[in-house]
């Protein structure tokens, strides 16, 4: 699965890259290298984040569906 972003929102994380690089690391990224960071994170941790994501949602679903049985069951 390829992770895509907004060109805003690719713009935004470039930035927080670069700005990251230069107060932590003291390493100016262009935007080249930023794209490639940037691309590698999507790439590596995009799909476990994103299956991750599903998971808790399914997780959270279930048991208000679970509740939902309690809720609405009508008494004979």
């Amino acid at each position: 699965m390829q992770i895509e972003l907004s060109d805003e929102r690719q713009t935004e994380f470039k930035e927080q890259l670069k700005a990251l690089f230069l107060t932590e690391f003291e390493v100016d990224l262009s935007d080249f290298r930023a794209d490639a960071v940037l691309g590698l994170f999507l790439k590596t941790l995009g799909p476990a984040v994103y299956n991750q994501a599903v998971q808790d949602v399914r997780a959270h679903l279930q048991v208000r569906l679970d509740d939902l049985e309690g809720e609405v069951y009508a008494d004979d």
